[in-house]
């Protein structure tokens, strides 16, 4: 019997019988606008070879002004039609299916020449969009159409029309960006005009047997968005306009709830999607923090959708669903939402990829080939260098042997698991676990690895981590002082008004376990739904309501040394969440403080470069969270016996608790030993 009978279930939707459940959901990586097809083209197929039922790609511009960045992939020609048929033969050729999403950005395009319903600017861009005439919306509407059709004409199985996220088809349906007096705004039959006539436009150009997927926004999250009966309304429209399946959006790029970080609840959104079950004759997609085959096959077996959509996860593993087929679950590398090393990117005009597998859109340049001569490779620390590290050189054929001083494997990654909303690191760290045990590696558990021991190997790679920096505060010797170390990792006691010293990423983290008291609204979807302010979109119109967060577990003041705003640096896509989230929780946020002393009634701080403005922030406690500085006590012993080593990491570069790095570097070296 399948052990996930229900996503590996497949699907007809007429002219084609999908193998399973499982949709590889859009994710714009930067890799077309490198216009190297062999790279675009591996990337795909290897996720074909994967198992996955159907893939769609980044969104694909109809048009220049459609854009989500200037000079962004679209199918504008026969060269571009030539080129997309790279991609396409080759997944064909890898036994997969693949959909081509047509994204028309609208006012969320960044350029000077971006177009809406109404001249209404996005909170999120500088370019206010200009209105489109009756003859510009006849130009989208074919244009869109065109795409679809040169998607076909590329060798597509299918395209995805972008109605969600707040982007043009989006932005028509709402009174919120859609102040039209025309045919084309007021009513809720005229607002929808637009996109059912791009869904009919487009199904009348790609013929019958051809998928035709429409993401339809299900929940805006944003004032004056759908309704539930409209959105209703919508799909069924949709659904006649020619459309072979809805997948679905949740929130808008500008809303302030948080849709896909880690912080999130798995499978957080499927309850909505659930409440359009029966409501249409076609299949309906789930999506948003599906990221295990347990979570995607609960979503199914409770009829919360047809189908499940899952991106991240296929950068993560591209194996994902033969691995869950073959009952080696346990073997899928997670997705923990961090968004660091894909979103982040992304935004950032980066190539995407994954912090737990480097390998993701760089799978023609990282090759884990097998070595011409096995060696015996020493490596020093499991933590997230370390382990990478030893693993990439186990695969490739080296006998490896791991060194930890800790009792358990994953180094800081163990500190990580303990904040409220990032428990998919114990996911992480167990997944280590698995796979450290099933590659043979020597490991070895509370060994503190010595010059000696190394000797003999042909290859030392030290990972030794990172310690606590000094911040040389006058009075941190004192019982009321402490460090992050002995918050997460030892669990020692803290009183209720705490100083955070340090607001940098760690400082965050230790700020937010503080706040929640050890609880974790992640694991509670709906008091996380409370204090966000998500709501049923059948009372409240886009589902917004006022947040509720619970009171604070403890008083926190975060400070930091630099005169800025504090988090300031965080994560592009994931920092405003942080940020948001102690403000919820009353955290107040200094900038610009001298740490002057520490005494018994808490922390003595001035600002400024003169000074000024002597404070107290009293606290019971303060956490030091001022930063790390490098362990490379063996490294620099091995140096003096003459021994070689690779030095990676946090021992290597002391950057926060940069994994994306540490993971990167380590799969890096490994790959060419």
């Amino acid at each position: 019997m399948s052990p996930y009978p229900h996503l590996l279930a497949p699907l007809d939707l007429g002219h084609v019988v999908l193998p399973n459940r499982v949709l590889m959901g859009s994710m714009h990586t930067n890799l077309e606008e490198t216009r190297d097809w062999n790279r675009v083209a591996e990337f795909y197929a290897a996720r074909a070879r994967g198992g996955v039922a159907l893939m769609v790609t980044g969104g694909m511009a109809p048009n220049r002004e459609g854009g989500v960045f200037p000079g962004a992939a679209g199918l504008f020609g026969a060269d571009d039609v030539a080129n997309h048929r790279v991609v396409t033969k080759r997944v064909h050729d890898a036994g997969g299916r693949i959909a081509m999403q047509v994204l028309h950005a609208g006012r969320y395009a960044y350029c000077k020449d971006c177009v809406a319903p109404s001249p209404i600017k996005s909170p999120i861009s500088p370019f206010p969009p200009n209105e489109l005439d009756e003859a510009g919306i006849e130009k989208q509407i074919a244009d869109i159409a065109t795409s679809a059709a040169r998607a076909r004409e590329a060798g597509y199985d299918g395209v995805e029309v972008m109605g969600s996220e707040g982007y043009l088809l989006n932005e028509f349906l709402v009174t919120h960006t859609n102040k039209r007096t025309d045919r084309w705004g007021g009513s809720y039959e005229n607002r929808m005009r637009f996109p059912l006539e791009v869904v009919r436009r487009v199904r009348e150009v790609v013929g019958e047997d051809f998928i035709l997927i429409y993401r339809i926004s299900l929940l805006d999250l944003v004032p004056e968005g759908s309704t539930f009966d409209e959105v209703v309304t919508l799909a069924r429209a949709v659904e006649a306009a020619g459309a072979s399946i809805l997948n679905t959006g949740i929130g808008w790029h500008e809303a302030r709830v948080p849709t896909i970080a880690t912080s999130v609840p798995r499978a957080g959104f499927a309850w909505v999607t659930r409440k359009l079950m029966g409501k249409v004759g076609i299949p309906v997609i789930a999506s948003n923090r599906i990221n295990t085959p347990e979570v995607g096959e609960s979503v199914l077996a409770e009829g919360c959708a047809d189908m499940v959509s899952m991106a991240r996860p296929f950068l993560a593993d591209p194996e994902f669903v033969t691995k869950a087929a073959q009952g080696r679950a346990e073997e899928i590398a997670p997705c923990i939402a961090c968004n660091q090393a894909c979103l982040d990117h992304t935004f950032s005009g980066k190539i995407s990829t994954c912090l737990i597998n480097p390998r993701a859109c760089h799978e023609t340049e990282l090759t884990y080939d097998p070595a011409p001569v096995p060696r015996r490779i020493a490596v020093v620390g499991a933590g997230p260098a370390g382990l990478m590290a030893a693993l990439v050189a186990a695969r490739r054929g080296h006998g490896v042997t791991l060194f930890e001083k800790a009792a358990r494997l994953g180094g800081q990654l163990n500190m990580a698991r303990m904040i409220p909303g990032k428990e998919e690191f114990e996911g992480l760290v167990a997944w280590f676990e698995t796979m450290v045990a099933k590659a043979g590696i020597d490991l070895r558990l509370c060994a503190e690895a010595s010059v000696s021991d190394l000797k003999g190997f042909d290859e030392v790679i030290v990972a030794t981590g990172v310690t606590p920096r000094d911040p040389e505060i006058p009075g941190q010797d004192r019982a009321n002082v402490l460090s992050y170390v002995d918050v997460l990792a030892k669990g020692a006691e803290v009183g209720k008004r705490v100083a955070v010293v340090g607001a940098g990423g760690i400082g965050f983290d230790v700020a937010e376990f503080l706040v929640q008291g050890g609880d974790s609204p992640t694991l509670h979807p709906e008091e996380w739904r409370a204090e966000w302010g998500v709501a049923d979109p059948e009372t409240r119109r886009g589902g917004v309501a006022a947040p509720q967060p619970e009171p604070p577990a403890r008083q926190v003041t975060l400070l930091q040394r630099k005169p800025e705003k504090p988090g300031r640096r965080l994560g592009k896509t994931t920092g405003w969440i942080h940020r948001a989230a102690l403000q919820m929780k009353g955290v107040k946020m200094l900038g610009g403080a001298n740490y002057e002393r520490i005494d018994e009634n808490g922390l003595h701080v001035t600002f400024g470069p003169s000074r000024e403005n002597p404070t107290l922030v009293e606290a019971d406690t303060v956490v030091l969270c001022t930063g790390q500085e490098s362990v490379r006590g063996l490294a620099d012993a091995l140096a003096r016996e003459g021994i070689e080593a690779h030095v990676i990491g946090g021992a290597d570069v002391a950057a926060e608790l940069d994994a994306k790095r540490a993971i990167d570097q380590g799969a890096r070296l490994a790959a060419r030993l």
